[in-house]
């Protein structure tokens, strides 16, 4: 898979979360079985696999945002750091809100 292929919601998460998703699909999906290997209850891992699902919803929605898809688009190609791009992404959700 080339870089450009990767989902964009892909590249918005911290490495905890890509190894959350991991974990997840080698264990089928099974919530228990995570809860085992992170030492945790069910409920915890519940609780993180929503916020999880809430972060790439999200994603999903700034995605339709012109100037994020465009900071996004030059991160795959390489045009600027991962990195720098999640920075101007932040600041200007960041300004966004303040308005």
């Amino acid at each position: 898979m080339d870089k450009k292929d990767v989902p964009s919601w892909i590249l918005t998460l911290e490495s905890n979360d890509l190894e959350f998703i991991r974990k997840f699909v080698l264990s089928s999906g099974s919530l228990k079985q995570l809860a085992k290997d992170y030492n945790v209850s069910y409920p915890t891992v519940r609780i993180r696999l929503d916020r999880l699902i809430q972060k790439i919803e999200i994603n999903e929605e700034h995605d339709k945002e012109e100037l994020i898809s465009f900071v996004k688009k030059l991160a795959i190609e390489e045009r600027v750091s991962l990195e720098d791009a999640k920075l101007i992404i932040e600041k200007y959700k960041e300004e966004k809100e303040i308005q």
